[in-house]
């Protein structure tokens, strides 16, 4: 909505994005999803909150198609996971629980390894109280914790999938120079591949890739060239969209603005 993009400059945005091409790029970023045989679920979110648009951060999907309602650390965010309840229970998930005062986690510092092992950062938006909510509403779930760099600081949040987006249950996309060595080790551990991005490519949102189809493809944000070929050269068709509007200038990117409910 049009009303929401007044929110930009209190939720944080680098700027305002214009609504014409906010709509126009959204538009051309679902379409891109359907083409790549994904069946796209629209919400609506929370009216007035722009951050909204990034729907990854406000709930955990579990396997089984159970999710998590999450408590956001962004304070400017605490709306939207009840925003979203009724759009999910519409969708055929499961909300198996909720994070209470207090325990926070968002989202994007949250990567599943496999249907058995939740990565989780620990950083400025996911305490130690909402790791152990996590623990606690995942029974029989390895939630493996990792604290996470400082880096910009409170002001511009890194988050885990900042680092590490996984393509496929064989391959990630990584930003190595900020990924914790225990987490470094693991990947090597499981034999994971690594497409490694390159440092010109991170704060471009590089590693913020969107793995389809099992992993025979991704989206990713147009610009970051490089990251685009070593995907290439890994066996990865790459589907790219533009998102100065959508994701520029939130910091958010096609990972942010997806919940993957299956």
């Amino acid at each position: 909505m049009e009303e929401d993009v007044e929110s930009w400059q209190r939720l944080g945005w680098r700027a305002a994005p214009g609504f014409s091409g906010l709509t126009r790029e959204h538009e051309a970023f679902r379409e891109a999803l359907a083409a790549a045989g994904a069946e796209v679920v629209e919400a609506r979110g929370e009216a007035g909150n722009l951050d909204s648009i990034y729907v990854y951060d406000p709930v955990l999907i579990a396997p089984g198609g159970r999710a998590i309602l999450l408590l956001p650390g962004k304070e400017g965010r605490r709306g939207e996971p009840e925003a979203l309840r009724a759009d999910l229970e519409a969708a055929g998930i499961t909300i198996v629980g909720q994070l209470a005062e207090g325990e926070f986690a968002e989202g994007g510092d949250t990567v599943w390894l496999d249907d058995s092992t939740l990565l989780v950062g620990h950083t400025y938006r996911t305490n130690e109280a909402g790791i152990a909510a996590l623990r606690r509403l995942l029974p029989g779930v390895d939630v493996r914790a990792f604290h996470l760099a400082h880096h910009h600081g409170r002001g511009e949040v890194l988050h885990l999938r900042s680092l590490i987006n996984p393509i496929s249950a064989q391959l990630a996309v990584v930003y190595l120079p900020l990924l914790p060595v225990p987490l470094v080790e693991l990947l090597e551990e499981r034999e994971i591949g690594m497409v490694e991005v390159p440092d010109e490519e991170f704060e471009t949102m590089g590693p913020n890739v969107l793995g389809l189809d099992g992993g025979k493809r991704a989206l990713a944000l147009a610009g970051n060239d490089e990251t685009r070929r070593r995907l290439e050269a890994a066996g990865v068709e790459v589907l790219v969209y533009d998102g100065d509007e959508i994701s520029r200038k939130g910091d958010g990117g096609p990972t942010c603005l997806t919940l993957p409910l299956m």
